[in-house]
């Protein structure tokens, strides 16, 4: 147990060290543990006098290289490509909607083409039921039932997936 603290101060200090010399950077630990990666790549080659030297060193030329290129791909800060979260759906979901799009679409294939209009007229259209109801000279009641019965439906064709 005590070789794991020291472990840690040992971390937190080139940690304290990293972010000093990269003036603050958010991504410090990122960066030392590409040099730690870096650190042994190069100790399979030859011994390395000073390790904790070479870490903090190679973080900091990590950091400069980075910001480089994001200079040279004129990124800054605020719109660094890496920071923003990517909103587009993953490949395995873009697929499920697929499929579920494709079971509603059977299922309001399955609905009399009078229901199916009206529901689309309302979901898709954005009509009230008024002026549903004018359109097809029914009554607001009857243009409200025929929705009715288009969710239910919808809902039970849908159910177990």
């Amino acid at each position: 147990m005590a070789r794991a603290t020291q472990d840690r101060a040992y971390w937190a200090g080139l940690l304290g060290l990293v972010k000093r010399y990269t003036h603050g950077n958010p991504e410090a630990e990122d960066l030392l543990q590409s040099a730690y990666v870096r650190l042994e790549d190069y100790r399979s080659q030859q011994p390395v006098e000073n390790p904790r030297a070479f870490l903090v060193q190679t973080a900091v030329n990590i950091s400069i290289d980075l910001h480089r290129r994001d200079k040279v791909r004129g990124l800054t800060g605020s719109e660094d490509w890496d920071q923003a979260p990517d909103e587009a759906p993953l490949p395995d979901e873009v697929l499920e909607a697929r499929e579920r799009l494709c079971r509603v679409n059977e299922g309001l294939d399955k609905l009399p083409s009078r229901t199916r209009e009206i529901l689309l007229m309302h979901r898709l259209d954005g009509m009230t039921y008024r002026q549903i109801a004018a359109h097809y000279r029914i009554s607001p009641s009857a243009v409200e039932k025929h929705i009715s019965r288009a969710m239910l439906f919808l809902a039970q064709w849908t159910r177990d997936w």
